[in-house]
């Protein structure tokens, strides 16, 4: 039977945190991945989003970006690799220590926005992720976009790498995420963003923006838990991916 992980980037927006918004996309994913204090997130949003997918039996990531609040991690920095390992190990940590007195570990480490779309093509910046989460745990699975450099980069450092690829962003033809800065860069049709996720399943092949079928050899798919009406997508795509005969299971696993 084909498999996948089903992951979303949480922890991001403490209104939806807390007023069940967040928790209502959990019944659809396996994995979570939550903001630690960089572009987003502190000590009470991670420890109730920590609570929330232990409710629902998820696996736990950390997803560090760069400590740029004002634009929510997503404008391109140019730090020094050092200073970069040690804002991810920082990052990293906090979150572990918070999921440990909630009596969960973290599986996994997903880099969010610009750090992310960065490292994709930027050995360095891959390796300064890398080098980052090393100094705390070598044992977890670094997730990366499918098909990039910085995938190859997480396995020559000793990590198991994970490929991603999205249900609710479009593609360009190199594989790349579509920019944000276009209008239809998210998928926030339900239906359109299932069909997409049952496509990189089971035949790893997504529609770029200019028409092209291009390779998706993914793991693990993402939806944003901020894009408008992630919840619904999220079922969407869960249900879709079932009924397709898909077993939806975390990386872990």
């Amino acid at each position: 039977m084909t498999h996948i992980d089903l992951n979303c980037d949480m922890g991001e927006m403490p209104d939806a945190v807390f007023d069940g918004t967040q928790e209502s996309l959990m019944p659809s994913l396996t994995s979570v991945n939550i903001a630690c204090g960089g572009h987003a997130g502190d000590a009470r949003t991670m420890r109730a989003t920590v609570e929330q997918a232990l409710r629902w039996h998820l696996a736990i990531g950390a997803h560090p970006g760069y400590a740029d609040r004002a634009n929510f991690g997503r404008l391109e920095l140019h730090l020094p690799p050092e200073a970069v390992a040690d804002a991810v190990l920082g990052q990293v940590r906090t979150l572990a220590d918070i999921a440990a007195n909630c009596g969960a570990s973290l599986t996994h480490v997903k880099p969010h926005g610009a750090l992310y779309n960065q490292a994709v093509k930027n050995r360095v910046l891959a390796r300064a992720i890398a080098d980052g989460v090393a100094r705390w745990n070598r044992e977890v699975v670094l997730v990366g976009l499918a098909g990039s450099t910085m995938l190859d980069v997480f396995r020559e450092v000793g990590f198991r790498a994970a490929a991603e690829g999205f249900a609710d962003r479009r593609y360009e033809a190199d594989g790349t995420l579509r920019s944000r800065k276009f209008s239809d860069a998210l998928i926030r049709d339900p239906a359109e963003a299932a069909r997409q996720a049952l496509s990189i399943a089971t035949r790893g092949k997504v529609i770029a923006s200019n028409g092209v079928e291009i390779a998706v050899d993914a793991h693990t798919i993402c939806i944003h838990g901020d894009t408008p009406g992630a919840p619904e997508i999220a079922r969407a795509v869960a249900h879709t991916l079932r009924q397709a005969g898909v077993e939806l299971k975390p990386l872990s696993c």
